[in-house]
């Protein structure tokens, strides 16, 4: 993608002191959907029906509400159907587990998607496994995962996709860098780190093959171990945790995280003073996250094709 890489160089190169390549996740998404949006119109002349995704939405909770309600807003710009299903916090686990099972049965839902975080009186892992894999488009099923470690994905998780995709696009080599990913959650740290030291993507050889470090809240001197990062992935959940001093000079840095302090929403990353030592990175926020329901639908739309098997 030659004018993407032109176009986000000159938008760095026009901010004073940036010196790194802005890596943003919203021109990407936009260009994704309208390639998603080509095949899901495809798919619906072929099939008479669209994809169709359940969002399934306990409380009210204001954060997820709002992330719901922008997953709506994709559906429609990309011809998705979209479904809400909503309960009062004080729904039990025993009444979402009967919802789930009526989506898994229901062959007009091809993905679901159970909105996190849950109340405490319900178990997220136990709900999570009752999705069916077939329509686990969060790829939060052990199934899913199983085939992801394997090397063989039905579905990637989305926030790792965008993290692919942002590679991918940008034309960032992968291949035989040394990538360190600093957060191990089931969501986005082991996954990214699995999908980079695979030895193949559907993105091709370059955004893989990796040779991938793990670095968590534990790990003994830990801007030892990230400033030897090549490619270095945040996602540890604690806002402006990476600084300038734990980043090698001309590193890549993909901030995954999304953290909202009384002055707004800022990424894992201290951005301002990263920028001036990576040789490319995202913004916090504006970065992954734009990216994270673009994949989803990607998820959705492949679930509906298993149609046309």
């Amino acid at each position: 993608m030659p004018v993407l890489r032109l176009r986000f160089r000159l938008v760095s190169d026009t901010i004073g002191l940036m010196t790194a390549t802005i890596l943003s996740g919203k021109a990407m998404a936009k260009e994704i959907e309208a390639e998603l949006a080509e095949q899901v119109a495809d798919f619906v002349q072929n099939n008479g029906v669209a994809p169709c995704l359940a969002a399934v939405l306990v409380g009210e909770d204001p954060a997820s509400a709002v992330y719901v309600k922008n997953k709506r807003l994709a559906c429609e710009r990309m011809g998705l159907e979209s479904r809400l299903h909503k309960l009062p916090v004080e729904a039990t686990e025993e009444e979402l587990l009967g919802l789930v099972a009526q989506l898994n049965a229901d062959d007009g839902v091809h993905g679901i998607l159970v909105q996190l975080p849950l109340p405490r009186q319900i178990r997220s892992a136990k709900i999570l496994d009752a999705v069916h894999p077939l329509k686990d488009v969060d790829c939060f099923h052990p199934e899913n995962v199983g085939l992801l470690t394997q090397g063989r994905p039905r579905f990637l998780p989305c926030t790792p996709h965008g993290c692919l995709q942002i590679l991918h696009r940008h034309k960032i080599d992968v291949a035989g860098k040394h990538a360190v990913v600093v957060g191990r959650s089931e969501i986005v740290g082991k996954p990214i780190a699995t999908l980079l030291a695979a030895k193949d993507s559907h993105l091709g050889p370059k955004v893989c093959n990796a040779t991938v470090t793990i670095a968590h809240s534990r790990t003994s001197d830990l801007p030892a171990i990230t400033r030897q990062a090549d490619i270095l992935i945040a996602a540890i959940g604690q806002p402006k945790f990476i600084t300038a001093a734990m980043v090698k000079p001309g590193a890549v840095v993909i901030d995954v995280g999304i953290n909202r302090l009384p002055e707004g929403l800022c990424g894992d990353v201290d951005y301002e003073t990263v920028k001036e030592n990576a040789s490319a990175i995202t913004p916090g926020p504006g970065g992954v996250g734009p990216l994270t329901i673009v994949m989803l639908l990607h998820n959705t739309l492949q679930a509906a094709r298993g149609l046309e098997n």
